[in-house]
């Protein structure tokens, strides 16, 4: 009887502990700016960056947003803030338990550059209130229009408010979304001291877009034991796997000499390039492959009689899949040396990043602390290995395990890029979830 009734009185407490919990989020005090007017005010801020750099930032104006961010943080209550000479602002946010020792400080990361591919100056976010379904047309270029048949979630969005940007940049939301949900839950733990979190370490990072910022990441300075960027896509998307990456840069090398004295003499170095993108297979291509099948993408060159160059993307979520396209890449300029033997070819590869699920397979903890705060934010949860690269991958295999989570946006580096009111709430309210849940599990 002893037993049964000590078993009923742990369930009691634990209801009562529940029902204290449920009532203090449902009774929370507002952030002092909402979410959806830091993101509108952050997205004004133009942070583009750029490739081939040598410097980090790859652009200055990156930070303008850096610094205005530190001072934000530091009225916000977080400690030790700073800006590093790379441009990356790095704080802690101290945790109100008892004993914070006890509990991981967990870092939240998020990029504050936007995509070279598309002008993020001048940016004009639309508000497109009440949606009621059908096609949004961006009003400065009407030829821009995100239709539900090509995005499915619209449908979910109904009554929701759509923010775009007007037709003539991309949005932002890649990732001003996620700066703009990290500060608003650390304005709204401030607001709301009753809800028990341990320490935060909150990184604001340049030229994630680029590939080059997180290479200056001070790991031990930044003092967490483990960590998220919030930088994905629609509601309840996480994400603990990206494919691994490496960049494949050919180099034809011919021999230039005037026109009109030319017989004889010229190689043309770009009839071989040429040649040899001519090889790649279309099904091997990103416009022809997606979920969990790899590509090989030429993405940039430079043509020229003399010298002529390829950069081309190799991405795979299996390491095999990769030494298969990188074979391949060499048969290729086999092949096409054969057939202009008097043009030098070289090809040079060069690992980018590995799928971190190599790493986070030993931290299952994260993902399902991550799941977990997604349902208690209403959102249904879902897994989704991501068909591109996160600072995490780098990170994660650097010795700071690190996934990823939603954002609430969709079609990034375009114009027809979008996220909506109740994306960037419940992406902030996750989050609030996420800091308590690590606290109560220790």
């Amino acid at each position: 009887m002893r037993s049964i009734a000590a078993t009923v009185l742990c369930l009691l407490l634990l209801l009562a502990n529940i029902a204290t919990l449920a009532s203090a989020q449902t009774q929370l005090k507002p952030p002092t700016e909402s979410v959806m007017d830091r993101f509108l005010r952050y997205v004004k801020i133009d942070t583009q960056s750029a490739e081939d750099q040598t410097t980090v930032p790859s652009t200055r104006k990156q930070l303008n947003l850096a610094n205005l961010l530190a001072k934000e943080l530091t009225a916000l209550g977080a400690e030790n803030v700073r800006v590093s000479e790379f441009g990356i602002v790095y704080a802690m946010v101290p945790g109100n338990l008892p004993d914070n020792s006890k509990v991981p400080v967990v870092g939240l990361i998020a990029h504050m550059d936007t995509s070279p591919a598309v002008s993020g100056e001048n940016v004009n976010a639309i508000v497109h209130k009440n949606y009621q379904g059908g096609n949004i047309v961006l009003p400065k270029d009407p030829t821009q229009v995100i239709t539900p048949d090509k995005n499915p979630e619209l449908k979910l969005l109904i009554g929701d408010d759509i923010i775009t940007a007007d037709g003539t940049t991309l949005l932002g939301s890649d990732d001003k979304a996620g700066v703009a949900e990290i500060m608003t839950m650390i304005d709204t733990l401030r607001q709301n001291p009753q809800l028990k979190h341990g320490g935060i370490a909150v990184a604001f990072t340049p030229d994630e877009e680029v590939g080059g910022g997180i290479e200056k990441f001070d790991i031990q300075g930044f003092g967490a034991k483990v960590a998220y960027t919030v930088d994905g896509g629609e509601l309840g998307e996480i994400s603990d796997e990206t494919w691994s990456a490496r960049t494949a840069t050919v180099t034809f090398q011919g021999k230039s000499t005037h026109p009109g004295t030319a017989k004889g003499i010229m190689v043309n170095a770009m009839y071989a390039l040429a040649d040899y993108v001519s090889r790649f297979p279309k099904n091997m291509l990103p416009e022809t492959t997606e979920k969990r099948v790899g590509f090989v993408h030429p993405y940039a060159g430079v043509i020229d009689v003399e010298k002529s160059d390829l950069k081309i993307l190799l991405r795979d979520f299996d390491v095999s899949g990769l030494e298969a396209k990188e074979k391949m890449l060499r048969d290729m300029v086999k092949q096409t040396a054969a057939k202009f033997p008097q043009v030098k070819i070289t090809i040079d590869v060069k690992e980018n990043y590995k799928n971190m699920k190599e790493e986070l397979k030993n931290h299952p903890e994260l993902v399902n602390n991550a799941m977990e705060a997604s349902r208690r934010a209403g959102v249904k949860p879902f897994m989704l290995p991501i068909r591109g690269g996160t600072d995490g991958a780098t990170l994660t295999f650097q010795g700071l395990p690190t996934p990823n989570l939603f954002t609430g946006g969709s079609n990034f580096h375009g114009k027809l890029e979008f996220n909506s009111k109740r994306g960037l709430e419940k992406s902030t309210d996750m989050l609030v979830h996420l800091v308590q849940i690590f606290a109560e599990k220790s």
